[in-house]
């Protein structure tokens, strides 16, 4: 008996793995809704209330199950809304499915209703678009999108027409059962031994290590107690590198921390390993760089590249380590980690000191979650100076994750993602860290929460500004203009729609509503009144930087308002002046 185009894909969803399909129900969308309906003891729909947001929560769910996942969109806007939430999937390597549905394929070119061009829309943001004309197209093209997000690490689509999708598939085309194993690939001997003898050669090591370590935590760490070599991470490899790690050092970049600069500054080899980090100017350029990444697009795209390493890192450490001879020297690693201690400390001065009295210290907000959360917890941070707090404060166990929008940078990510972890999770702890901005720029995803009973822990950092917006024009030399927003009490806003609320105000209440919120076997949300003056300054800081702030500071007219701050800054910059 032949099926229809949608119930094929739902057939070739299942084989592949597939367990949630994130999305919002619509017309062209019907004859899928329907296959999905008729198989939901094998695949669950997840009703969000904004297709971008049901693509963050899909990336989430794929990120932190290790299963696939899918996100389906209507035609026209409702495929269109996918679009910011696809690009921070595909950028994040999640592997995602997306399904565009489209208007009918005779109106097609015809400026018809809700007619949009997906194929054109989407093109940036995917490994494959196919675009069914025909049914008996399937179930080759289907195939092609789901091994492309799969083996390829992104998003793979596929943009169905309504009525194309009620049709049956008369000749199978090229039916093969999907492939879901990625290849593990080392670099060859020669390039190996090039790498040892640079090795061999370089007197003060530092290693830098990003997502592509998540399955080489060992490898990395005896490459480090090899080469007495201090670890630096970025973002994406904090919740990989920073756990029981003696030898880590914190990050660099805009979110920097820690000994991390002054490790990539004075090092005469760096050695990268599974990162893309996207900042050139944070990455030094005096020493020589060994580069280890399995996209060989990667090499060379953010530093000057001594040695490529085309591999899998755990694959190519495994190999290259029998390669080097251990060392005994740690003046570098003692010098390093002696820094890096230091600087945790002075920022810890944030956590235990109350501020201007003029709203909460994000930090100790940002150091209890920390201290509260569950060993094996999962945090999802918003971008913005929740990314600051993150970064800086929470602190990394074995089995803790992070999750944000690290590359492509959107705002209104944390919520969304966090119940996208939480239904592909669901015996992890999930802790959202909100900006005001962010949550309110998709806030109806509470009633998704809400409605599906989804038990997230949504701690909202309410100052009442675009704190990083803000942060930017002060250091550009601009007064901060455009950055206010006025807030709800957004406690009393989770209250009406079902939600456990809290707000707090005062340093003594932020632990107990904490435990309160943890505690409910439901979703809850806390909003946390924080500082709006409460900014931060980064690892590195150029001399025009240091000027714009300064001329900010002293065109204000608001008394002693931005007073701690330059003193924050002023301090900053002493720490860092080796490295300017």
């Amino acid at each position: 008996m032949s099926k229809t185009v949608a119930e094929v894909l739902v057939d070739q969803m299942v084989e592949a793995g597939i367990a949630k399909v994130y999305g919002i129900v619509g017309d062209s969308a019907n004859p899928i809704v329907d296959a999905l309906r008729r198989h939901e003891a094998e695949i669950e729909f997840v009703h969000v209330r904004n297709e971008e947001a049901g693509a963050f929560a899909a990336g989430a769910d794929a990120q932190i199950s290790g299963r696939p996942t899918a996100v389906l969109g209507s035609s026209g806007p409702g495929s269109v809304h996918l679009l910011n939430g696809l690009y921070d999937c595909q950028r994040n390597g999640a592997r995602v499915f997306a399904i565009a549905t489209h208007i009918p394929s005779t109106e097609i070119g015809t400026g018809y209703f809700q007619e949009t061009n997906p194929e054109q829309i989407f093109s940036g943001c995917c490994n494959y678009i196919g675009t069914l004309t025909t049914p008996d197209q399937m179930p080759r093209l289907s195939e092609l999108a789901l091994q492309a997000a799969i083996l390829g690490r992104g998003v793979g689509m596929v943009i169905v027409p309504g009525d194309i999708a009620a049709r049956e598939v008369s000749h199978e085309m090229v039916k093969h059962p999907i492939i879901t194993e990625r290849p593990v690939i080392r670099p060859c001997d020669s390039s190996l031994d090039e790498a040892a003898e640079v090795i061999a050669g370089a007197s003060n090591i530092a290693i830098y290590g990003g997502e592509g370590t998540r399955a080489a935590r060992n490898e990395v760490l005896q490459l480090s107690a090899a080469l007495k070599a201090p670890i630096a991470y970025a973002y994406r490899g904090k919740d990989v590198l920073e756990a029981d790690n003696p030898n880590a050092v914190g990050m660099t970049g805009l979110l920097g921390w820690g000994g991390a600069a002054g490790a990539l500054g004075s090092c005469d080899l760096l050695i990268m390993l599974g990162t893309d980090f996207p900042y050139h100017a944070f990455l030094p350029s005096g020493p020589k760089i060994i580069q280890v990444d399995d996209n060989p697009a990667h090499l060379g795209r953010r530093a000057s590249v001594d040695v490529g390493l085309v591999g899998d890192v755990g694959e190519t450490l495994r190999a290259l380590l029998p390669r080097i001879s251990a060392r005994s020297d740690t003046k570098f690693l003692d010098a390093v980690t002696k820094h890096h201690h230091k600087a945790v400390e002075k920022l810890q001065t944030y956590v235990t000191h109350e501020g201007s009295g003029e709203g909460l210290r994000p930090e100790m907000v940002a150091s209890t979650l920390s201290d509260l959360a569950d060993d094996d917890a999962v945090f999802t941070v918003d971008t913005g100076m929740c990314n600051v707090w993150g970064a800086r404060y929470l602190h990394m166990r074995e089995g803790r994750r992070i999750l944000a929008s690290f590359s492509h940078g959107s705002m209104a990510n944390a919520m969304p993602q966090a119940i996208g972890a939480k239904i592909g999770s669901p015996d992890r702890q999930v802790i959202a860290m909100c900006g005001d901005g962010g949550f309110t720029m998709l806030m109806g995803e509470l009633l998704t929460a809400s409605g599906l009973d989804v038990p997230v822990k949504l701690m909202v950092f309410n100052n009442s500004t675009l704190g990083m917006v803000r942060a930017e024009m002060m250091v550009m030399g601009y007064q901060p203009w455009g950055t206010d927003v006025k807030n709800p009490d957004f406690g009393a806003l989770a209250n009406a729609v079902g939600v456990h609320g809290e707000r707090v105000t005062t340093a003594d209440q932020i632990a107990p509503a904490i435990e309160r919120a943890f505690a409910h076997p439901g979703p809850a949300l806390i909003d946390f009144v924080t500082d709006p003056r409460a900014l931060s300054m980064p690892p590195q800081t150029t001399l025009e930087q240091i000027k714009g702030f300064a001329l900010t500071t002293s065109k204000l007219t608001f008394g002693g308002e931005f007073a701690e701050v330059w003193a924050q800054a002023r301090s900053n910059i002493r720490d860092i002046g080796q490295v300017l």
